[in-house]
């Protein structure tokens, strides 16, 4: 029997993150006896709500809450996202797909790339992309899922996420995680209480007068950090000279234009524009600096740049780049935006979010609160914090464009010490490496570094075992399987259709 375990759970916010944790937590642990969780929110105060476009890691999570995936695409009005296109990046009218899965075939014991590589020194001018299935069926707008039985496919390496309606997300975790024993309290909380001589917080008192009283809290207050960053002190630490924007303006619209599973991002004179298509409406946001641009110019611009009519005011939103110096202190811990804040770029605000369940899953303390436990709680977090920075950071840095101050900033800027050794390494000999276990791989670095025109130094010295012409043939046909691959695909609104997760279409608004 464990010593002295912790009997109440209180959960400060909901939302997104405030409903993940408690239909996760609820799922793992709630059978343990005597255990209560509480969530705390109050329908007064709003939810950023804008994060609708996920990657990969989203299917485990929701595998793990035995959640049937039609059902969750239909109840979550969800499309397929298969990778992020990047357009105007690298430079004005310049495109290329993040995908999701892997590229081509490793060959003689390497990666692929590297007789990618060795093509492109031949003659070969295929793009990296037309090796990869997720963008070529992304481009055509087809979707079929990962086939593991077919391992000589190109399906079985098939990776994808979902884009959907984050509100609706909330409120589908949210009746899970009540049927499971979670109880909901509404209330604004106004006072937050302490142990005197611990500092830990004992409850919080909501502006009815009601107190909830808990052993263990889990913050998910939103940008305001009540518990973590007010209550407790924990600082931030801002990473603003990397990451420039600070501000961004969300808005819905109307279907329109092209319904590719995939989440466009476009380059904008001091910031970027994000497309997420849903099933009944498309997700729209402008991120830009506030030093290169006014609001009332980023407003202007999104609205300009609409492929529909918009279907609410435009939701401004102010924030800065960084994390909490500890995401658990004392007996609180952050998840989401009350611990830390990282661009919607490369979509890993939802997986933040499940990364720090999964962690403090694996770290969950009794009420001796462990320094062990904490002190590592906070090391891989912060480690996974940096990890996903740098990979933000080349998307900036590794650009030609200087038509506007906000580019030449960021061509500009001195990367971080881990981002310049691998900028280093790839122009050095083409390779590509994966840190610990970090969440971006080698395919996800090596789409960036190509796509935005960072050139490889060399390629691996085994790509030579295949004699030149040997090369150039398998290059041919693993393209072509990819492309007949794809063709053969069902559009996403066929595959939608065919296992009764399309929406009805009068929820089409």
């Amino acid at each position: 029997m464990i010593a002295d375990p912790v009997r109440r759970i209180v959960i400060v916010g909901g939302g997104t993150a405030g409903w993940m944790a408690a239909a996760a937590i609820s799922r793992i642990m709630g059978a343990l006896p005597g255990l209560e969780i509480e969530l705390i929110e109050s329908e007064a105060i709003g939810t950023v709500g804008v994060g609708e476009a996920t990657i990969p890691q989203i299917c485990l999570f929701n595998a793990m809450l035995g959640i049937d995936e039609d059902e969750f695409v239909r109840e979550t009005h969800a499309t397929y996202k298969l990778g992020i296109e990047f357009v105007d990046w690298t430079r004005i009218g310049h495109r290329y797909v993040h995908p999701f899965g892997f590229y081509g075939l490793d060959m003689m014991g390497i990666e692929f790339h590297h007789h990618w590589l060795k093509g492109q020194r031949l003659g070969d001018t295929s793009r990296l992309d037309d090796y990869a299935i997720a963008a070529v069926a992304a481009a055509t707008n087809r979707f079929l899922r990962p086939r593991p039985d077919q391992p000589k496919s190109p399906l079985s390496k098939l990776g994808y996420a979902f884009q959907f309606d984050a509100g609706r997300y909330a409120r589908y975790l949210r009746a899970r995680a009540e049927r499971q024993g979670v109880t909901r309290t509404e209330g604004r909380i106004v006072s937050v209480e302490q142990d005197g001589a611990s500092g830990f917080v004992t409850g919080v008192t909501l502006d009815g007068g009601a107190r909830v009283e808990g052993d263990f809290f889990i913050d998910c207050s939103g940008f305001r950090s009540l518990l973590l960053g007010q209550t407790l002190g924990v600082d931030f630490v801002d990473w603003t000279d990397w990451l420039p924007c600070d501000r961004a303006v969300a808005i819905p619209c109307t279907l329109g234009g092209d319904r590719q599973p995939i989440t466009r991002s476009t380059a904008r004179p001091a910031g970027w524009q994000w497309r997420i298509p849903l099933q009944h409406r498309i997700g729209n946001g402008h991120v830009y600096s506030s030093r290169h641009m006014s609001d009332d110019e980023a407003v202007a611009l999104l609205l300009a740049n609409l492929d529909g009519e918009p279907l609410a005011e435009p939701n401004m939103l102010r924030f800065t780049g960084g994390h909490r110096a500890r995401a658990w202190e004392k007996n609180v811990v952050a998840l989401g935006l009350s611990g830390g804040f990282l661009e919607p770029l490369e979509s890993t605000a939802i997986h933040l979010v499940q990364s720090g369940i999964a962690r403090l899953m694996t770290l969950f303390p009794t009420r001796a609160f462990g320094d062990a436990e904490r002190e590592r709680y906070n090391r891989e977090t912060v480690r996974e914090y940096v990890d996903i920075r740098d990979f933000l950071v080349l998307h900036y840095k590794a650009t030609t464009r200087d038509d506007t101050d906000f580019w030449t900033y960021c061509r500009t800027l001195e990367p971080p010490e881990g981002l310049a050794e691998k900028i280093a390494m790839f122009r050095s000999s083409g390779r590509v490496f994966r840190e610990h276990n970090e969440l971006f791989t080698e395919t996800s670095w090596l789409a960036v570094l190509v796509g935005q025109g960072i050139e490889a130094g060399g390629y691996h010295p085994a790509a030579d075992l295949l004699p030149d012409a040997e090369t150039l043939r398998r290059l041919t046909h693993i393209r072509r399987i990819v492309a007949e691959t794809a063709e053969a695909m069902p559009t996403q609104e066929q595959f939608l259709r065919d296992h009764g997760s399309a929406i009805a279409a009068e929820a089409v608004m």
